[in-house]
């Protein structure tokens, strides 16, 4: 049965208006906001002044407010609010990935401890509800692997570069334009993003709490003219995959370009769609669709969460109740293209297993099999750029031993 729900939002741009309209003009989804939180009391708008409050406290210790939603952009003080929401009792929709990546498993022990919920499905792929579908449909699934396009931003990107042959910075000018593309870029166009939400998606998927700081993250922003000439003339497409996988009792996890065969089911994600793929041992292989970047996909995604709190819902993290001893590692190879520039020194010793090479118009190409930290540590070199082969194999070093990051 539907409860009707009292909330207080943090947070007043495009998607918390959009939010405060739909819960106005809509009838399903039974809740008022009564507060508003804002930094600017002197912006003017279109909403009665008592709406609004520029004081956390007057949501947080009101308790009338059954549900704090967050939508601001500072990590930090979000942190900070959702802690002390759900210490006073109150359920939580946030979509602030990068705050839940590096404190979700202190989040889940708030949880079970004053027995609130915290609901994210926006946090991850923006419309397509990939949680709850890992949590609810996939529950008892041998999941084996998830991956795919996290980010809307780069891979609109690179949709206009290899469609369009627009410059990577005209498509990143175009993709901030239209509000896919934060000003400072740098958290999408170097895979911190998608490593957040990778982070938030692991948890889902194996039961894992990982540090986000123990993923890696290479970006697009290094791609070179000679990965997109090799990629066209290969008929191929570069896409910024995250994934995660387990083999044995070993989770791998990371975010990292990738050349993309014509046939792949990612090649035909363009603009700022999001794609993920989950592979399991009863459901084999499912992939899912829509729009991740822009306020509407987040929003909807908001909404649904304010929905299904007023049924009660919670998630389970089913995953982590499991009993399975999983641990995090990178201690992985992976075959990858290496392009730079000819007074650059990168050597064929590097390579675990090196395949083959060429030298053209002061650029130079190898390819061959790289630890997965070679494989980092090469992306920080000046006029390197490091992509994953297009049939990529991984395969653990067996030789070592992982650090243990959580016992389930």
């Amino acid at each position: 049965m539907k409860k009707k729900l009292t909330i207080g939002l943090f947070g007043f741009g495009v998607v918390g208006q959009g939010l405060y309209n739909v819960l106005n003009q809509t009838h399903g989804v039974k809740a008022v906001v009564k507060k508003i939180a804002i930094k600017d009391k002197d912006k003017v708008r279109t909403l009665s002044a008592d709406l609004f409050t520029t004081e956390k406290s007057v949501i947080l210790d009101d308790p009338s407010i059954d549900v704090v939603v967050e939508l601001i952009n500072d990590h930090e003080a979000a942190y900070a609010i959702v802690k002390q929401a759900l210490i006073n009792g109150k359920h939580v929709v946030t979509a602030n990935k990068r705050m839940l990546a590096e404190h979700l498993e202190e989040f889940y022990e708030l949880q079970q401890r004053y027995g609130k919920s915290i609901l994210y499905e926006g946090s991850v792929c923006g419309s397509i509800p990939i949680i709850r579908n890992l949590e609810e449909y996939y529950d008892n699934d041998l999941l084996t692997s998830i991956e795919g396009i996290f980010n809307g931003s780069t891979n609109y990107i690179l949709t206009k570069v290899f469609e369009e042959k627009k410059s990577y910075a005209e498509a990143l000018l175009k993709a901030q334009e239209l509000g896919f593309a934060e000003t400072d870029p740098a958290l999408d166009v170097e895979g911190y993003d998608a490593k957040f939400k990778l982070v938030i998606a692991m948890a889902h998927t194996f039961g894992v709490f990982v540090k986000p700081s123990d993923v890696i993250n290479i970006g697009i922003n290094k791609i070179s003219s000679t990965d997109l000439k090799y990629a066209k003339e290969h008929n191929l497409s570069i896409k910024l995959v995250a994934r995660a996988f387990k083999q044995g009792d070993q989770v791998f996890g990371f975010v990292a370009p990738q050349l993309i065969e014509a046939h792949h089911p990612l090649a035909s994600i363009r603009n700022e769609y999001n794609a993920v793929l989950v592979e399991g041992a009863f459901a084999e292989k499912q992939t899912f669709v829509g729009k991740g970047a822009g306020s509407y996909p987040t929003g909807s995604a908001v909404l649904s969460d304010v929905s299904a709190l007023t049924y009660g819902y919670a998630y389970e993290y089913k995953k982590r109740l499991q009993h399975e001893l999983l641990t995090f590692s990178n201690d992985l190879l992976v075959e990858a293209i290496v392009t730079f520039d000819e007074e650059q020194q990168v050597s064929i010793q590097e390579f675990v297993n090196f395949k083959s090479g060429y030298a053209a118009h002061g650029k130079q190409l190898l390819q061959g099999e790289l630890t997965l930290n070679k494989f980092k540590e090469l992306s920080l070199r000046a006029g390197v750029s490091v992509i994953l082969a297009p049939q990529v194999s991984f395969k653990p070093l067996s030789e070592k031993r992982p650090h243990q990051l959580l016992e389930v």
